[in-house]
Parts: structure tokens; C-alpha cells; sequence
């Protein structure tokens, strides 16, 4: 099976507009006259993405959340979605979670697509928004000098989704997550690049690092962490915690409250360097579709 980062580097081959930002973002940004449009598509599959006897509500929550999140990062505000839905068990129940997840972020359904079939469900969501600031952040402008910063904690997501295995405890931060929409508007003008952490704290970062052409130095103990602290790598590698990671140049006021985790450097042979060490993608940094 090909990795997620091997397809990707094979797609850039087919996304020579400047709206795809060389498949370097989650988003394409699309100029259109005074205004930006801003596109974004996440997938969800069962057994993967949730449980298979996961609640359909917090389900189709997620599925919203994780688009909006992707706005979040370039700073912009819902214009609406496009649902790809595969017909499933209790589709009225996942009914019920789109309409309040829709209601919360802000966000009407436009259209999209339902099919049924056989095995595994595949849900897809397309976001729509509009940036708020132009030209909207991306992961490539972070540079040497910058401060890295997270917006909150994280591992959060990793222990929601114990207690919702274990039938016991607080679940909600892995079902359903926040989108820091108001947020990422509020730090577009101020950011050199940002991003949502989706796959883990690290491999997010070394997406970011590599983007902008730049290796960033973290200090792991800086990090927020939801979680108890012998499980800090746990945490900092975990995704599902949607919280923005972005890098500001150090005089920079921010208008929100954030974490400085590291700083940006001089690119080395290493996207990362962890408490001083120089780490790869491929050492575990976080989630990658097709790798064991």
C-alpha cells in the first residue's frame, strides 16, 4: 500500500494551480475579484475514524468539526458544505448530530452526495469559507526567528477515546470536538503560518517545518498536555485535538492566549528538533494513512 506522504508527492504532480498552494495546506485558497474562497475535503471511514458502534450523532458532529477546523487555520468563516454520506444503520440519528453540528459552527448544507454499499462506510464533507484575512495563512511562511506556539492542550482526544472504549468517563473531547473558528480569524493577521493539529502535535509540525523550509526546534516539556505527564509522548503524538499550532515573529502581540512550545531555525537535515535531537517523519512523530 502506498503511504499517505507518498501519495501526496505523486499528486503535486497534478496540482499546478496556485489555488492548491502545492498541496502543502489542507485548504485551497481560491482568488475570486475583492474576496478568497476557501475549500477544504475530509473523509472519514469506519473503523478508522470512529467506532463501529460509535453514536451516528457524534459521528456526523465530527465529520463537520474536522472541516471547520480546516477553515479555522486559514483564518475563515463558514459559507457552507457538501455532504458525501454512504446510507448505513440509524441514518436518522446521524441526521440529528449534522443538523446541531451544522447549527453550532454556523455552516448550511449546500448539497453533496448519498450512496449506498457494501463493507466499511466512507463519509466526505467539503467545506466552504471565506477568508477573513488575505492573504489567508498557510504552512509556508514561518521564518527564522519565528516562535512556534500551540493554542491549548493536547492528548485530550486520546483519552476520550479510552473512556469511550472503557464505557466510563469524559468521551466528549474525541466525539465531538471543538473548531477554533473565532480563533484562527482572530490570529490570521498576526501568524506567519498556521495549521490545525489533526495527526499529532509532531508530525504536524514537521509538515509545517517542511512547508516553510525552515527546521523547528520544540521543547517537549512547553507542550500543554491534557493527559497525565508520564504520557506526554503519548500525547504528542496523538491527533483529534484540533487545537492551532502557528508560528508569529517574537514581537508579535498575539490577541489570543497561546502556548510558545519552540522556535523556528535555519533548515537542517531534519524537519524537527526535539529537545536538541534532529527527528525525521518516519521516526513516529503521528498519525500517516498506510503506514504500519
Amino acid at each position: 500500500m502506498t503511504t499517505e506522504l507518498a501519495f501526496i508527492e505523486a499528486l503535486r504532480r497534478l496540482a499546478g494551480d496556485p489555488a492548491a498552494r502545492n498541496l502543502d495546506d489542507d485548504c485551497a485558497v481560491i482568488e475570486l475579484g475583492g474576496e478568497a474562497l476557501v475549500l477544504t475535503h475530509d473523509m472519514m471511514v469506519e473503523g478508522v475514524h470512529y467506532l463501529p458502534d460509535q453514536d451516528p450523532a457524534d459521528v456526523a458532529w465530527k465529520l463537520v468539526a474536522t472541516n471547520m477546523s480546516d477553515l479555522a487555520a486559514k483564518g475563515a468563516e463558514p459559507v457552507g458544505v457538501l455532504l458525501g454520506y454512504t446510507l448505513g444503520r440509524d441514518d436518522a440519528r446521524f441526521l440529528e448530530g449534522l443538523g446541531k453540528a451544522l447549527t453550532h459552527f454556523g455552516a448550511p448544507l449546500l448539497g453533496g452526495d448519498t450512496v449506498a454499499g457494501q463493507g466499511a462506510r466512507t463519509l466526505g464533507l467539503t467545506a466552504i469559507g471565506r477568508a477573513t484575512h488575505r492573504p489567508a495563512p498557510s504552512r509556508g511562511g514561518a521564518r527564522v526567528g519565528d516562535v512556534l506556539y500551540v493554542t491549548g492542550p493536547v492528548g485530550a482526544a486520546m483519552i476520550g477515546l479510552e473512556a469511550l472504549r472503557a464505557g466510563r468517563g469524559d468521551s466528549l473531547a474525541y466525539c465531538r470536538p471543538e473548531a477554533l473558528l473565532a480563533e484562527g480569524r482572530a490570529l490570521a493577521p498576526h501568524v506567519t503560518a498556521m495549521m490545525d493539529v489533526s495527526d499529532g502535535l509532531l508530525l504536524d509540525a514537521s509538515r509545517l517545518a517542511r512547508a516553510s523550509d525552515v527546521t523547528l526546534e520544540i521543547e517537549t516539556a512547553a507542550v500543554p498536555i491534557a493527559t497525565p505527564e508520564s504520557r506526554r509522548a503519548e500525547a504528542l503524538r496523538w491527533g483529534d485535538d484540533y487545537q492551532l499550532l502557528f508560528t508569529a515573529r517574537a514581537q508579535t502581540v498575539l490577541p489570543i492566549k497561546a502556548f510558545p512550545v519552540g522556535r523556528a531555525v535555519a533548515a537542517q537535515s531534519a524537519p524537527l528538533l526535539i529537545d536538541g535531537r534532529p527527528v525525521a517523519e518516519g521516526e513516529g512523530l503521528g498519525f500517516e494513512h498506510g503506514r504500519e
